[in-house]
């Protein structure tokens, strides 16, 4: 199995634990948590900055003293309706009881203590590429909103037959404003379940070239290098980035055989 490639750890409690150095970088973790109904998890963040992303189900979360109540709605990630977020700073704490069976994605990064334990509100829908490269976007915490000092979280819903993170583009130079320098996460879902979909991560002259089928619930590390998404036909595909790196920017290259996708696509 390719070292890119993180299953889950069973099905119930904390299944995935991400950390940078599991990863072998040095800014990326994320963590999930499946919990039952009255569950609680809690969590000190240390010296790193965490997104708590309510994938699924409902829950009551505070964080850093502040009492955010009982958030969200989405009981399936499928249904595609915006997910409940809620930002806590470094060297503060955070728990999560569940109200309903949830899933609970924990996103992390060094942080500098310049922002407040917030819920993230008024998160957008936006639509990308055309024809078969059609995926809709939750950008819950881009760099257009200053709400994080180092995390970069979106989600992305890709049709079944569809593709993503397509054309490929990589960003993995600290070279502003060309390029920025940034380790990601994928954390995969499928619909229905049973399904499978692929991601490619490779790099330009061969060094790294991995291609994986992923499964419902499975993680891709990407450390370097393009990175593009397939469904197949009959199976819907979601993922949730988490990005991180010297500079809260998103900035990329796609790759030069294939930006001719891009330009056709403006």
């Amino acid at each position: 199995m390719s070292r890119l490639l993180v299953k889950p750890n069973g099905t119930h409690g904390k299944v995935h634990d991400i950390t940078p150095e599991s990863a072998g970088w040095g800014y990326v973790g994320f963590g999930l948590y499946r919990l039952s109904a009255g569950e609680t998890v809690s969590e000190k963040t240390e010296d790193r900055e965490v997104i708590l992303v309510l994938v699924e189900g409902r829950a009551a979360i505070s964080g850093a003293g502040e009492d955010f109540g009982t958030l969200g709605k989405r009981m399936n990630v499928f249904e595609r309706e915006k997910p409940a977020a809620v930002y806590v700073p470094d060297h503060a704490e955070w728990s999560a009881r569940a109200e309903t069976h949830c899933t609970l994605a924990v996103c992390s990064a060094p942080g500098k203590g310049g922002h407040k334990a917030q819920v993230i509100d008024n998160i957008g829908l936006e639509e990308r590429g055309k024809g078969a490269n059609t995926r809709y976007i939750h950008p819950i915490a881009m760099e257009d909103r200053d709400i994080a000092d180092s995390l970069l979280v979106t989600e992305v819903f890709t049709p079944a037959g569809n593709w993503s993170s397509y054309p490929p583009h990589r960003h993995d130079e600290d070279n502003y404003p060309n390029m920025t320098y940034l380790e990601e996460t994928y954390y995969h879902r499928l619909n229905p379940a049973q399904g499978f979909g692929f991601q490619r991560v490779f790099t330009e002259d061969g060094e790294l070239d991995e291609t994986m089928a992923v499964h419902d619930g499975e993680v891709v590390l990407v450390p370097k290098g393009h990175h593009p998404c397939g469904a197949p036909h009959g199976y819907e595909m979601y993922y949730l980035n988490v990005m991180a790196g010297p500079m809260r920017k998103w900035r990329f290259k796609n790759h030069p055989d294939h930006d001719w996708i891009a330009k056709q696509q403006a």
